[in-house]
């Protein structure tokens, strides 16, 4: 959690500050970008840890969580990416919601199926 919150922070000072002290050209807009996933995704994992505490048969390791958490950073850049040029649909943030579901899905699937010696 100590992880969580200094990336949130940072991020989050880093887009305050990239908002109010420049011009939304090419570099500060990926600057933008590049502090915008961290600020979200330590903003998410206190709450997917909750979820998979309340949720979860067994725990889920850390590195599973941050997973999925770089997954909702993932998520809302693209949906901003996406709202710049006014392309973003709610049907559309669906899909790639359930897409990106999917995606974390299989990859779950695909670690509890490998084979591991001594279990």
């Amino acid at each position: 959690m100590i992880a969580a919150l200094v990336m949130a922070a940072i991020g989050w000072l880093g887009v305050a500050l990239v908002v109010t002290t420049t011009l939304p050209t090419v570099g500060p807009r990926w600057l933008f970008f590049l502090l915008w996933t961290p600020a979200v995704t330590g903003t998410s994992l206190p709450f997917l840890w909750l979820l998979h505490r309340r949720f979860s048969r067994q725990p889920v390791p850390p590195p599973i969580m941050l997973r999925e958490g770089l997954w909702v950073g993932l998520f809302a850049s693209l949906c901003v990416w996406l709202q710049i040029n006014r392309s973003l649909s709610l049907p559309l943030a669906l899909l790639i919601g359930a897409g990106l579901l999917a995606f974390e899905w299989f990859l779950r699937l695909r670690e509890r199926s490998t084979w591991r010696p001594g279990q």
